[in-house]
């Protein structure tokens, strides 16, 4: 069973609103073998421009899914939501599954279909490494990885940190500022 718990900041969550966001989240109770005990935490959200926001995250055994969706319209974006939450737990079981092929049982606790398969299972091949790239590391400081990240059109560059000689990664962030990643 699962236990709604439906927030929301600059809107009124009206009883409309409410049945339809427990409506689409209940149909990933489809992809368990058995009924689903959990906590959804819905967080919904109008920005100042008008946007409609929804965070849901759904703790379950061996699986937080949690995902974030932004439209102009909030029943769209409840759509929209279910959908990445229901890629999640398909990526999650396929890779769930496969593991436990190898070793010869299955995992009972996502559901098959009738033929023994799991339901809707995503494609082997989506979670194979297709390319491999080697390169040497330049010794550079953090300002000219940006850059460099920046000229190749990339959204992370790794690089050795010229002053203590560590791996260490610079991100493009959603929000359009940059990130450091160091390694021990």
């Amino acid at each position: 069973m699962l236990n709604y718990q439906i927030r929301g900041e600059n809107i009124e969550v009206t009883e409309a609103l409410r049945d339809h966001i427990e409506k689409k989240v209940s149909k990933l109770d489809r992809y368990f073998s058995e009924t689903l005990e959990a906590n959804v935490h819905v967080n919904l959200k109008v920005n100042p421009d008008k946007k409609a926001k929804i965070e849901v995250t759904i703790p379950i055994p061996q699986l937080v899914l949690r995902a974030e969706e932004t439209n102009d319209d909030m029943y769209a974006a409840v759509d929209l939501i279910v959908d990445k939450l229901e890629r999640q737990i398909r990526k999650h079981k396929t890779k769930v599954n496969r593991k436990f092929r190898e070793k010869g049982n299955l995992n009972e606790f996502f559901a098959t279909g009738e033929n023994g398969s799991a339901v809707e299972e995503e494609d082997e091949d989506e979670l194979n490494i297709v390319r491999t790239k080697r390169f040497d590391l330049k010794p550079m400081d953090s300002e000219e990885a940006v850059l460099q990240m920046n000229m190749l059109g990339h959204s992370f560059f790794i690089y050795t940190d010229a002053e203590t000689d560590g791996t260490h990664i610079v991100y493009r962030r959603k929000d359009g500022k940059y990130g450091l990643i160091e390694t021990n």
